[in-house]
C-alpha cells in the first residue's frame, strides 16, 4: 500500500495535537516512569531536573516512540519504560548543551545552569544519562541496548564535532549534515527503532522507522537554524541570534557566505570569528542571508527531508497512527513560516 503524501505546508496550520491525542494514555505512563526515575536521596538532582523535564517541551522524540509502537498495533508496555529512555537522553544533552553554549534560556525559561551553576547541570545531566542505561539494563534486550547506546555516543560525537567547527566559516555543507545527523537526527531515529525492536518486527520495518526519524530530525534541525536567526523567546524559546553570537556555522550561513559579495562576506567571516555579534551585527546577518536566499532554501532543504521522512512510511497501512506521524511532520516543517 501506498502513502498518499500530504504537501509539507498545508493552508490549515498542522500540529502535534493529533499524535500527543493518539499516545495521551501512554504517555501518562511515561511521565509516571520518568517522574519516579529522576527521584534521588539528594534533592538538588530532581530540582534541577524537575526545572528542565517541567518545562514546557512537547516531548516529541518520546512521543515518536509511542506513536511507531501504535503503528505497528503493539500492545505491550516495554515502551513506556524506553520513552523514558529517550526523553532521559534527550534532557542530558540539553543539560549539557546549555553549559557548552553558555545559553541563558531554554524554552522561555532560566536554563539550569544559569540558576544552579555549571557543574549542577553537568554532574545531574550524568545522573539523567545513568538513569537511562539502568532503564536499558532493565527491559532486557541488548538489541536495544545497542541502539540506545550507540545513539548517545553518536550524539556526543556530533557535539563535539559541531565544537571543533564553531567559528570557522570554512565548515563545509558535508560537515554541517553529519553535526546534525549526528547531534539530532540520531536520537529521533532511535526513538523511532525501538517501536519496531520491542514489536518484534522485521529488519525491514526497524529501516524503515529508522529512515523515518532520521529524515524527521534532520528536518527539524535545519527548521531550528533558519529560525534562529527571526526567532524570540515566544516562538522558540530562546533570543534571536544564539548560534549567531556562538559562531555556529549552520546552512543558512553555510549557503550566504557561498552566495554573498565580498563585502559580506568578510562581515559573516568576522561575525562568525566573534568580531562582530552586538544586535546590529545580528540584523545585517539577517538581512544577507534573506538577500541571498539563504534562509528560503534552507526551508525548502527541510521540506525535502520532511519528505523523505514521509516516504519512509509509505509501506505501513493507513490510519491513525500513520496520519498523526505524517502531521509531526509537517508541524516540524511548518515551524519555518
Amino acid at each position: 500500500m501506498t502513502a498518499t503524501v500530504t504537501p509539507i505546508r498545508r493552508s490549515a496550520a498542522p500540529s502535534l495535537d493529533p499524535m500527543m491525542t493518539l499516545v495521551a494514555a501512554d504517555m501518562n505512563k511515561v511521565n509516571s516512569v520518568i517522574l519516579t526515575r529522576m527521584q534521588s536521596d539528594v534533592p538538588l538532582i530532581p530540582e534541577l531536573a524537575g526545572h528542565l523535564i517541567a518545562g514546557g517541551g512537547k516531548r516529541m522524540r518520546p512521543m515518536l516512540t509511542l506513536a511507531c509502537a501504535k503503528l505497528l498495533d503493539y500492545q505491550g508496555t516495554r515502551h513506556h519504560k524506553l520513552a523514558a529512555i529517550v526523553e532521559f537522553i534527550h534532557t542530558a544533552t540539553l543539560l549539557h548543551d546549555d553549559v557548552v553554549d553558555g545559553s541563558g534560556l531554554r524554552r522561555g525559561r532560566r536554563t539550569a545552569n544559569m540558576i544552579w551553576g555549571n557543574s549542577a547541570s553537568v554532574l545531574v545531566g550524568d545522573f539523567l544519562f545513568s538513569r537511562s542505561f539502568e532503564l536499558m539494563v532493565e527491559d532486557g534486550s541488548l538489541r536495544v541496548l545497542k541502539i540506545l547506546s550507540h545513539a548517545s555516543a553518536v550524539i556526543a560525537e556530533g557535539e563535539v564535532n559541531q565544537l571543533t567547527a564553531q567559528r570557522r566559516i570554512d565548515t563545509n555543507e558535508d560537515r554541517y549534515l553529519d553535526i546534525i545527523a549526528a547531534k539530532t537526527a540520531v536520537l529521533f531515529a532511535a526513538a523511532c527503532r525501538i517501536a519496531a525492536v520491542v514489536a518484534e518486527r522485521e529488519p525491514a520495518i526497524e529501516e524503515a522507522l529508522d529512515n523515518f526519524g532520521r529524515y524527521l530530525g534532520i528536518a527539524f534541525q535545519l527548521v531550528d537554524d533558519a529560525i534562529d536567526y527571526e526567532s524570540n523567546d515566544a516562538t522558540m524559546g530562546k533570543d534571536a541570534g544564539d548560534d549567531f553570537r556562538d559562531g555556529k556555522v549552520t546552512l543558512p550561513i553555510i549557503l550566504a557566505y557561498a552566495r554573498a559579495g565580498e563585502d559580506d562576506r568578510t562581515f559573516l567571516r568576522e561575525a562568525i570569528e566573534g568580531l562582530r555579534n552586538d544586535d546590529d551585527d545580528l540584523a545585517r546577518a539577517t538581512a544577507i542571508l534573506k538577500s541571498t536566499g539563504a534562509l528560503v532554501d534552507t526551508a525548502a532543504r527541510a521540506r525535502h527531508y520532511g519528505r523523505r521522512a514521509i516516504d519512509a512510511l509509505a509501506s505501513f497501512p493507513n490510519g491513525q497512527a500513520k496520519t498523526a506521524l505524517i502531521e509531526a511532520v509537517e508541524f516540524a516543517v511548518a515551524r519555518a513560516y
